[in-house]
């Protein structure tokens, strides 16, 4: 059944062209595409179209979200521009008109500003701090001086995308068990301070015997009463004055190294930066960027300082030809299959390959490091809400089946 696509393409001038097509599937309509002289940019289901399903090619469109998903957004346009053969400060004017949040469009059109003032990419892309890292400069810097920025940014897109979807994916698992405690500590606030009370009225006859469950919970239910909004702001306080801590940098290196010592999620923690680590490095070595230097520049990325910490001391074994396979293993914060694997890519001479498959390999296990914890932790919030609710409704429940005891 025949179905009407909606497009985006590049014409052969480089202008942006847009509209509809029908066609019995998505690669039908990229075909008549490619036969008219365009280059797909987006093919998606025309709004009022049923059946089929949208396909992004190459680039998704993000008309909102975080400033990465920009960046994601950018990598993968300019990456299909340029393999398509467009000029890059065209492909620069493509993708900024392409963009859909207007502050980010300011930031790609101040880049091809710079560059059309004589600046090249990297130094023009260096202007934005805020959105391009480090890494992805040097990748570019090197994209640039080997004559292979379309590969570069082929390489920096599938980089983003993977570092996004592991972040999304830990933060999308993470999402229920937090949600599931703030739900359980909340329910037991209201029953301690509004249901309680209301139920001690009733056991306020000096006649009634009350069990010392019920009276254990009727004075738990008065502290919080009377305590829980002094409570509530020393903990905002300590909240506060913990996050100021963990900004130095002896309190991020403290809270660092406590965080790889969580049971389970320790572990997950560990996996999750070594793929990082290793996701970065494999890109930067495909790119001839220099060990040392791209040393330098991982370590800049990585999240937990404790281990960002001891590539210093790799770096400096590298410096001395000890290569890094051996200053890894030695440094003692990385999983030791990794350090197996570099000393596997440095007998091979595929480095880069390597460090790919190490990143592949600790992303998985990343999440099954989460899923097992995610699999431990539900049931154990659930039964230990479960046990504390069950016992105040008991303890209730006894003061009232009590109420026959009152002396006459």
């Amino acid at each position: 059944m025949a179905t009407t696509f909606f497009f985006r393409a590049v014409a052969s001038d480089g202008k942006p062209r847009s509209g509809t097509l029908t066609a019995e599937n998505d690669k039908l309509v990229a075909s008549e595409l490619r036969r008219q002289g365009l280059i797909p940019v987006y093919i998606g289901l025309s709004k009022g179209s049923s059946g089929g399903f949208q396909l992004q090619l190459k680039m998704p469109s993000f008309s909102g979200g975080s400033r990465r998903k920009d960046v994601l957004f950018f990598t993968q346009e300019l990456a299909t521009l340029l393999n398509a053969g467009v000029p890059l400060d065209r492909a620069l004017s493509i993708v900024a008109q392409l963009t859909t949040r207007g502050d980010f469009r300011a930031v790609v059109l101040d880049v091809t500003r710079i560059l059309k003032g004589g600046k090249s990419l990297a130094e023009s892309l260096a202007t934005r701090p805020s959105h391009f890292s480090e890494l992805y400069i040097n990748m570019v810097r090197a994209g640039e001086a080997s004559g292979s920025l379309a590969q570069i940014f082929d390489r920096l897109a599938e980089f983003e995308r993977t570092r996004d979807d592991l972040r999304g994916y830990i933060v999308s698992s993470l999402i229920y068990p937090i949600l599931l405690t703030l739900v359980g500590l909340g329910s037991i606030f209201v029953l301690l301070n509004f249901v309680v009370p209301r139920f001690a009225l009733i056991f306020s006859d000096p006649r009634m015997k009350i069990p010392t469950p019920t009276l254990i919970l009727l004075e738990v239910s008065a502290i919080v009463q009377a305590y829980w909004l002094p409570t509530a702001l020393a903990l905002l306080v300590s909240v506060v004055l913990f996050q100021v801590y963990i900004r130095t940098v002896t309190g991020r290196l403290w809270w660092d190294t406590i965080r790889l010592k969580m049971p389970l999620l320790g572990d997950a923690l560990r996996k999750a930066e070594t793929a990082r680590f290793a996701r970065a490095m494999s890109t930067l070595v495909a790119a001839s960027v220099p060990l040392v230097q791209a040393l330098g520049i991982a370590r800049g990325i990585l999240n937990n300082r404790r281990m960002s910490g001891t590539l210093e001391q790799v770096a400096q074994g590298v410096k001395r030809g000890e290569g890094i396979a051996g200053p890894l293993t030695r440094a003692g914060e990385f999983p030791p299959l990794a350090g197996h694997l570099l000393s596997v890519g440095e007998e091979t001479g595929h480095l880069d390959t390597m460090f790919n498959r190490m990143a592949d390999i600790y992303d998985g296990e990343t999440r099954t490091a989460i899923r097992r914890f995610t699999a431990l932790f539900e049931p154990l919030i659930i039964l230990v809400m479960g046990l504390v609710v069950g016992s105040l409704i008991m303890s209730l429940m006894l003061a009232i089946t009590s109420i026959n005891d009152i002396a006459i």
